[in-house]
């Protein structure tokens, strides 16, 4: 955890969230400003800056979002039509808060590319 981290805060509880999933490794909350109707944020429990600061042993982390995001989107009731899952890496790309985030956006119809 990062003392001044806004989605370490969100895990640890002293940031209010709209949680949406947790278990030892994943903590899944519905963003803030959504950009679908379905519009949620995985983070691993741990701290990890930027998806550049990800290495070997992270593997299986990245995996657990994922499948956590297939999870949520199965249970929300739009895997089968379809959904978006992005990552961001620093600002050029759109990346806000330096604690890596997986993006799932559900719900409506996307277009490529993306803006």
């Amino acid at each position: 955890m990062s003392k001044d981290c806004l989605f370490c805060k969100i895990i640890e509880g002293t940031i209010p969230s709209r949680k949406v999933l947790e278990d030892e490794h994943v903590f899944a909350f519905e963003d803030i400003s959504p950009q679908a109707p379905t519009h949620i944020l995985i983070v691993p429990r741990r701290h990890v800056a930027t998806t550049n600061d990800l290495d070997p042993a992270d593997d299986a982390i990245v995996g657990k979002m994922v499948r956590a995001a297939a999870r949520i989107a199965a249970e929300r009731g739009f895997a089968d039509k379809g959904y978006r899952l992005v990552f961001n890496c620093n600002m050029a790309a759109g990346q806000a808060v330096y604690h890596i985030h997986l993006h799932l956006l559900g719900g409506r119809t996307f277009t490529w590319p993306p803006g």
